[in-house]
């Protein structure tokens, strides 16, 4: 395997770059993830936070469907979502059961929850929280 092969497999492993994602699928995570907050029993302001904290107005647009373009800090957000998503559904044979683990307490974050650990509000909280999920079902 050439190591520009290996590079490309290892940034597909690690989820999609934002300079991948193109506006249309921005847009698409973001509709996917007004569904996640609804699982996850998010109140607008949670969501708003993991998102990054947009205005409420761009918040009410993009609930409305209403996407213009996405930025790129979102972006970024939007992709960690949705790979702690995933990853949740991997280890989780019932759906329900990863959507309530994200509330439920957890040594790995001080007896918190990742909701918990989530919302401190900075980008790298959901990428930790996605590398932990990663490295929690790496060894099965």
């Amino acid at each position: 395997m050439t190591a520009s092969v290996a590079a490309t497999r290892d940034d597909r492993d690690q989820g999609a770059r934002s300079a991948d994602i193109t506006q249309q699928e921005a847009a698409a995570m973001l509709r996917a993830s007004f569904n996640l907050f609804a699982r996850w029993q998010l109140d607008s302001s949670q969501a708003r936070r993991l998102l990054g904290s947009p205005s409420e107005r761009t918040f009410q647009r993009w609930k409305a469907g209403e996407i213009a373009t996405v930025p790129h800090d979102t972006v970024c957000r939007l992709a960690d979502l949705m790979g702690i998503h995933k990853a949740l559904r991997y280890m989780f044979a019932e759906a329900q059961r990863g959507y309530d683990w994200v509330r439920k307490p957890n040594a790995a974050f001080g007896g918190h929850s990742a909701l918990d650990r989530m919302m401190q509000g900075a980008p790298a909280d959901l990428a930790v929280l996605r590398a932990y999920l990663d490295s929690e079902r790496a060894g099965w």
